[in-house]
């Protein structure tokens, strides 16, 4: 590592220790106060009056409950969008610190609390660099991350994304340690399309079955089939996953019923897979309906694409951040099948999203879990690595 860049690790570290207690402070606040969806209103506040503090002018009600602040800087260049989360889980929390949550049924289980405050440290840094800066830091805290109605899709819908040309986020990593930093070639995450089949035939006493059409039997066959497609149909290097979540079909035990309800999500790990899985199932549901002579009825809903991460700014990435940390960084492939609205931000700029170690010293913790209790120490470090890649993407020559 060079002096310069020795010196701006160093400087970047001490600002994000001197803020550290005051980011614990804002993320236990907003832990003890989640709210769901779109209904971020005293987050979103609680954000607009922390921008305005340190003397910045954001601009909130962006998708509806978001908020928004431009760091520019003192030459022109690219724009660099930076997304913490805001939203919490519909949970309730059972891991009994003092902080815990004051909303019976809502908790802060997936660490948007973390990402929150995370990005507040971010704000309070950058302004001290803004005379290298090439070009603009957008942040922007988003709503509804976590709902089928997604935040990043309204913040699009009210220009969060015009005129950007990188986009980065981070999330909280319970499987590393605190402080461990990791990035991921190629997808991050999976695309997240829901199903809804309603196979119709036709009802009759369960003692006379020939003179009915059964929808149970098309559906049994039809989940059967479902499967094969992840592991008949596609290469296991480039796969997916098929969940049948719920079925229902008939009201007693002696009638063949009318129709039968089946439920359930298609996930995909690159755009062609994504396209590959729906053709599958509709041509298997076509074929199910024609040999049981049932009428097959779906409702195929589109979710968020899968986040893929660009290739050459995780490059850029790699070592930008062994420079602010004094290690190597090295991105490996990502196992997961979740999904992130933040798709819809890198389907229009290149993108990545950094995960930050949150395990906390024996525990095994998991998001989505209601004793979820992420090791603080990862504000820290996620403070150090967004801030250290905004100065280094937008100052041409940092690295």
């Amino acid at each position: 590592m060079t002096d310069a860049n020795a010196i701006l690790a160093r400087e970047i570290c001490e600002r994000s220790e001197r803020l550290e207690a005051h980011l614990i402070a804002l993320r236990r606040d907003i832990h003890a106060h989640p709210e769901l969806g779109f209904d971020t209103v005293r987050t979103a506040e609680l954000v607009n009056q922390e921008l305005l503090r340190l003397g910045l002018t954001p601009k909130t009600g962006v998708g509806r409950t978001g908020v928004m602040v431009d760091i520019i800087g003192a030459q022109p260049g690219k724009t660099l969008l930076l997304r913490a989360d805001m939203d919490a889980l519909p949970i309730h929390e059972q891991t009994g610190l003092p902080f815990s949550s004051q909303y019976p049924g809502k908790m802060h289980a997936c660490g948007h609390d973390i990402h929150t405050a995370t990005l507040l440290g971010v704000a309070a840094i950058l302004p001290h660099y803004q005379a290298r800066l090439h070009g603009t830091v957008r942040l922007i805290f988003q709503p509804a991350e976590e709902t089928a109605e997604s935040g990043a899709q309204a913040m699009i819908a009210d220009g969060a994304a015009d005129g950007i040309d990188y986009a980065i986020t981070l999330h909280n990593k319970p499987e590393l340690a605190a402080g461990e930093i990791a990035l991921t070639r190629g997808a991050s995450t999976a695309s997240s399309d829901e199903f809804d089949i309603v196979i119709h035939g036709k009802s009759t006493h369960a003692a006379r079955p020939h003179m009915g059409t059964d929808p149970i039997i098309a559906a049994a066959n039809l989940i059967s089939q479902l499967q094969t497609i992840v592991s008949r149909e596609l290469d296991p290097a480039n796969s997916a996953v098929l969940t049948i979540g719920h079925i229902h079909g008939g009201s007693t035990h002696n009638i063949i019923s009318d129709s039968c309800l089946i439920q359930g999500t298609v996930r995909a790990k690159s755009p062609e897979t994504r396209a590959a899985m729906e053709a599958a199932f509709r041509r298997i549901c076509a074929g199910v309906a024609l040999a049981s002579n049932t009428r097959i009825e779906i409702h195929y809903q589109h979710g968020v694409p899968p986040l893929m991460n660009d290739d050459s700014l995780v490059s850029a990435l790699e070592i930008i951040l062994s420079h602010q940390f004094g290690k190597p960084i090295v991105a490996q492939p990502s196992l997961s099948f979740g999904a992130e609205d933040f798709s819809l931000f890198t389907e229009r700029a290149p993108g990545c999203q950094i995960h930050i170690g949150s395990g906390a010293p024996g525990r095994d913790d998991h998001l989505h879990n209601s004793d979820y209790q992420p090791d603080e120490r990862s504000l820290h470090a996620g403070t150090q690595a967004l801030a250290r890649l905004a100065i280094d993407l937008l100052s041409p020559t940092s690295h």
